[in-house]
């Protein structure tokens, strides 16, 4: 039996789909935080609320051998709460490391928690991809909670024997995706123009499909043990070459106006936004040498299948 945290989430969501269509799981569990929701029938739906922190998982982990933990609070560019760091903890340490207590002690086998690239650093440097065994460098709330629950999960893991498996995913993209680059696609869709023809950085991004079947992966491969990964599509290219290929996806062709990258930069300082061009112009690549060679994984899409399967989403 497996329970997925996070369930009605965009890769909680993918990854039940994925479990509940396999013959060889024996089960699966969701967690749910609200009214119980529209889900595979082989499913089962438990109750959880919001209060991750403090939840009792009891029936949650009735017979679970293995747990998916993809529940957290998510990064968000404008963070409007009093505190962000302390905002970001209630949910993705203590709840995480609450969870994780309780699983150990109801006797899960596997922890597979679902954490961030954010983890590693905000950005690479030209040609020296992030790897799964770099020193973390995380410069928002965000990716220091998701660093302190990855800490506090290797001395639970320490502790009690239960084996944690730890994923550090960049940009997810695929059908039902949000955010920034849903905003692009649909920009592009229409046919607007973008400032973005000019930008010659290097990023990582993984379609959901890929990140879904690496964590499936995970869950039984016996060398993912105590083990943590990086994941992506194994392609890097830089923002106008995504932008394209993604306008290609959609049988369009990407106006993309050539502008200097350090205008962009410039006018995003004076709008308040650097963050926001950092993630446009700035390189983030990591190096999945390490997930490959251990569980001999490869990524069942390529970069131009798993666009097409993101544009197939949108038209939907």
């Amino acid at each position: 039996m497996i329970l997925v945290t996070g369930a009605t989430g965009f890769v909680g969501g993918a990854l039940l789909r994925r479990l509940a269509a396999d013959r060889a799981c024996k089960g699966v569990v969701a967690a749910v935080r609200r009214k119980p929701v529209s889900l595979h029938e082989v499913v089962q739906q438990v109750l959880v609320g919001d209060q991750l922190h403090n939840t009792d998982w009891g029936l949650a982990l009735q017979g679970v051998d293995a747990v998916l933990h993809c529940a957290a609070r998510v990064h968000v560019m404008q963070d409007d709460a009093t505190d962000p760091l302390q905002a970001y903890r209630e949910v993705n340490v203590y709840g995480t490391l609450n969870l994780a207590n309780q699983a150990a002690q109801a006797g899960v086998h596997r922890f597979v928690f679902v954490s961030s690239i954010k983890v590693n650093g905000e950005a690479s440097q030209p040609g020296q991809p992030f790897t799964a065994d770099d020193v973390p460098s995380p410069s928002d709330s965000y990716g220091v909670s998701k660093l302190e629950a990855e800490w506090g999960l290797r001395e639970i893991e320490a502790q009690t024997g239960m084996e944690v498996v730890i994923v550090r995913p960049p940009l997810v993209y695929g059908p039902g995706v949000k955010a920034n680059f849903a905003n692009m696609m649909r920009w592009m869709a229409r046919g607007m123009p973008l400032p973005l023809g000019a930008i010659h950085n290097a990023r990582s991004v993984v379609a959901l499909d890929n990140l879904v079947d690496l964590l499936v992966t995970c869950l039984k491969h016996p060398a993912a043990a105590g083990q943590t990964f990086l994941v992506s599509d194994g392609e890097d290219v830089s923002t106008t070459e995504l932008l394209r290929r993604a306008a290609r996806a959609m049988s369009k062709k990407a106006l993309l106006l050539p502008v200097p990258a350090s205008v962009l930069e410039l006018f995003a300082v004076l709008l308040g936004k650097r963050a926001v061009a950092q993630r446009l112009c700035g390189s983030l690549q990591v190096d999945i040498a390490k997930t490959c060679r251990l569980l001999g994984w490869v990524p069942p899409l390529t970069l131009d299948e798993g666009l097409r399967k993101a544009v197939e989403g949108m038209q939907q």
